[in-house]
């Protein structure tokens, strides 16, 4: 008669087989069932950052893809037929494989967990409509149910109309934006205005006593000086021979983490070329700790976007030309938006002020590495894989 250990491992054995054909038979449940619907979104995010870039190579970058397209999915519950279509296809879901039900549901779930996870990140959308327009009581409630997001009734003719708005945006930011809105055009009845502001904590802080002023080289005819953090430490560091470039990763508390890439000299077009979501994911699976003396600007950067024209390039058109089906926001026509106003604030700081680890006489031999010249930044949300942060910097004193 069998043990009751033969028992145990027969039982075990049993149990894995019932696994293996649960697998076989595709009932796994995903524990994040949502990120497959967001796995373009990496796509979409650089596909943005290459049309902003050509405009022009000697301009800071930053923008959220994230949040945009959050934005753009909350209006898109207001709009109708092939508006609503390109939308959502201009922001890369596959409406053939998700309903549209689940994808608001699914970034709803998302934005949740960031805020959850990281007090620093402070991010909303908000829809400014002209008072004069009847607005649809459901479309409100699913603004603020979902996104958890307001839509303003303001007399768009009234000369003191952005302050108004103004007013609105820096009170919801809790004051972190501040005369966002500046220009608006004369038959303005939609804009929409969205913010993303993120100053994460990082997991292993620099000194701020380490601290100190140094050359940064914004080109060739170019140096600027800037607060530059220092320290000598073990990084997660590793050089892409794709990229010609040195991809520096750096976790924050929470579900962040920060692509430092820093391109060799000369390679910075073919750097912003080539890059993709999936290099992303490589960096993620090849990083290694190396030791390294590490120089990185402490600064913050910033980029404001009216997304009418480079959204316009990726196919989102119809919602902002006299075509526009937004009956679902209102029955009054026409109905278009106006303006579609990004901003996107990261501040990378220290708040450390001990004492350092170690200093170079321990080391034999390490690395030097000065981001001390133009490179890309993006902040990754590592549970969902999904781009927060996309980022270009060129000039550290440039507003």
């Amino acid at each position: 008669m069998p043990s009751s250990i033969t028992w145990g491992l027969l039982l075990m054995a049993g149990l894995c087989c019932l696994l293996s054909a649960s697998l076989a038979q595709g009932s796994y449940i995903d524990p994040h069932p949502h990120h497959k619907m967001f796995r373009n979104l990496g796509d979409f995010a650089f596909s943005l950052y290459r049309h902003v870039a050509n405009q022009s190579n000697s301009t800071n970058i930053l923008f959220s893809p994230l949040s945009i397209a959050t934005a753009f999915a909350m209006l898109s519950l207001g709009a109708k037929g092939e508006t609503h279509t390109q939308i959502l296809q201009g922001l890369r879901f596959n409406l053939k494989e998700f309903p549209t039900s689940d994808i608001h549901k699914g970034l709803q779930h998302l934005f949740n967990s960031l805020n959850q996870a990281d007090k620093q990140l402070i991010s909303s959308s908000m829809l400014f409509i002209d008072k004069k327009l009847k607005q649809k009581h459901t479309f409100l409630g699913d603004v603020q149910k979902m996104y958890h997001s307001e839509a303003f009734s303001v007399n768009f003719t009234d000369t003191k109309v952005k302050k108004h708005m103004n007013d609105y945006v820096e009170k919801k930011s809790q004051g972190k934006f501040v005369n966002l809105v500046k220009d608006l055009d004369k038959d303005t009845v939609l804009a929409l205005v969205n913010y993303i502001f993120f100053k994460g904590k990082w997991v292993e802080p620099f000194n701020v006593n380490m601290t100190e002023e140094e050359d940064f080289h914004v080109d060739e005819a170019t140096t600027v000086k800037v607060p530059m953090m220092k320290s000598l430490d073990m990084f997660n560091l590793v050089y892409c021979n794709k990229l010609s470039s040195w991809v520096l990763l750096m976790d924050y508390v929470g579900n962040a983490t920060a692509f430092f890439i820093l391109p060799d000299k000369g390679k910075m077009h073919h750097l912003e070329a080539n890059l993709s979501k999936e290099d992303l994911a490589t960096f993620l699976k090849m990083k290694q700790l190396r030791s390294a003396d590490l120089s990185l600007p402490r600064l913050s950067i910033s980029g404001t976007y009216d997304l009418k024209n480079v959204l316009g390039k990726m196919g989102i058109t119809k919602v902002f030309n006299n075509a526009a089906e937004l009956s679902g926001i209102s029955e009054e026509t026409p109905l278009k938006l106006s303006q579609a106003l990004h901003n996107a604030v990261l501040t990378i700081d220290t708040k450390y002020s001990g004492v350092t680890s170690f200093d170079k006489s321990r080391l034999r031999w390490y690395l030097n590495i000065k981001l001390n010249r133009p490179f890309l930044v993006v902040i990754m949300d590592k549970v969902s894989n999904i781009p927060l942060l996309v980022g270009r910097m060129v000039n550290p004193t440039q507003k």
